[in-house]
């Protein structure tokens, strides 16, 4: 049985980090042009340099991620964007045009090429093509079901990767090619400037009848018609690694780092779990519920078992369902003492929930805590104020704090 590759975001360096901290195999991130979510923080050549040692140091991977779909005037600046990338040891660069393809085989043969979702990678027939041409990997459709998956794996050559999207957001339109954000606000989601039309409420007008706004539903604000449950497929590890799918991968590179550390480490925990013994293997429902503690819509499978449908929207509202808040990350421990940086206000007597690499998270009443003079305070309520608690072990850096909501 292979192992498959937990590949998660990397928005930012620090995201980068916090996710190869919490299990992931391989991170993928964008750097400062060509890449898709031009919403993230992205990386400049200094901090693509400081990743690249971060994760090789540790034994993992990272891809970057150049998957616009071009125009003639994107051209000539990515062939300079090759030169530069190319010395920098990249373990693959994810291409969804073919002249980008054929400009990386050009300019830096050396590099394995991944081919991202956005070229509709659907069938056999493709992927074997895209072989052939020198990839190693592909980036299937988020629109493909497991009974198809096994179709292509079985057809294909054996050293051709699979990749697939295992958790977060879903795109309405067909492996994210969308022209409604161009149409509606002239910001190209193909491009890495999606403004996310597909989330905004919509209504029903008659051609006859301008102005005459009609509801879709009964519900009084109209329908966010177009609004997708996110995808969670941490209930079927085993499918998932039976598919043949060689890379589980994580969307979400303008989420937290607190979204990052939380998805990685369940998934890292349930594969691990999974493969030291699968016939044994029972899931661990507390990893779901793990996963409903970070920003998020209503989870699905997605295609995973066939035709969405229905049931994979949210008509009532866009909004995420947010349960539980960052309140401070764990910056250096001493002795029982653990340094926290303050990302929202919480109180001396507050439980919270500490996230921790490699571990459950552990659940902790803060008895007392004091500022960076010694003084007891009774509320931590300045932004990136640093503060000490006392905890009943030690704490590694990169820890979390998360504090239930009052709702």
């Amino acid at each position: 049985m292979q192992k498959p590759e937990l590949l998660a975001p990397g928005g930012s360096l620090t995201k980068l980090k916090t996710a190869i901290d919490y299990g992931a195999d391989a991170v993928y991130i964008g750097g400062e042009a060509f890449s898709l979510r031009a919403a993230a923080e992205n990386f400049s050549p200094d901090d693509i340099k400081r990743g690249l040692e971060y994760a090789h140091s540790r034994g993992k991977k990272v891809y970057l991620t150049a998957n616009i779909i071009p125009h003639n005037t994107d051209i000539d600046a990515f062939e300079k964007y090759v030169e530069e990338i190319r010395p920098l040891g990249f373990d693959a660069v994810l291409i969804s045009d073919p002249g980008m393809f054929d400009v990386m085989r050009e300019r830096a043969p050396e590099i394995p090429i991944h081919i991202s979702t956005q070229a509709n990678n659907t069938n056999y027939r493709s992927a074997i093509m895209w072989h052939k041409l020198g990839a190693k990997r592909i980036v299937l459709a988020r629109e493909m079901s497991f009974e198809e998956i096994a179709v292509i794996r079985e057809r294909i050559p054996k050293d051709l990767e699979l990749e697939a999207f295992v958790h977060g957001a879903m795109c309405i339109s067909y492996s994210g090619r969308c022209l409604l954000s161009n149409y509606m606000t002239g910001r190209d989601s193909n491009r890495g400037a999606c403004a996310h039309p597909c989330r905004w409420s919509y209504k029903l007008v008659e051609e006859t009848r301008p102005g005459e706004y009609m509801e879709i539903t009964e519900n009084e604000r109209g329908t966010f018609i177009f609004n997708s449950k996110d995808l969670c497929m941490i209930n079927h590890i085993p499918e998932l690694v039976k598919s043949g799918i060689s890379s589980f991968k994580i969307e979400g590179r303008v989420k937290t780092e607190y979204y990052t550390a939380t998805v990685v480490g369940a998934y890292r925990r349930e594969i691990d779990r999974y493969l030291e013994n699968p016939e044994k293997y029972a899931f661990n429902e507390a990893e779901y519920e793990e996963l409903c503690k970070v920003s998020h819509r209503p989870y699905t499978t997605g295609f995973y078992f066939g035709r969405a449908g229905g049931k994979a929207q949210v008509y009532g509202s866009s909004s995420y369902i947010r349960d539980y808040d960052l309140v401070g990350i764990v910056t250096g421990y001493n002795d029982g003492i653990a340094k926290i940086t303050q990302r929202n206000r919480f109180f001396a007597g507050d439980t919270v929930e500490m996230i921790r690499p490699g571990k459950p998270y552990l659940t902790l009443e803060i008895e007392s805590m004091t500022d960076e003079n010694g003084a007891q305070i009774d509320v931590a309520n300045h932004a990136e104020q640093t503060v000490f608690i006392s905890v009943p072990e030690e704490i590694p850096p990169g820890a979390m704090l998360r504090k239930k909501r009052n709702i």
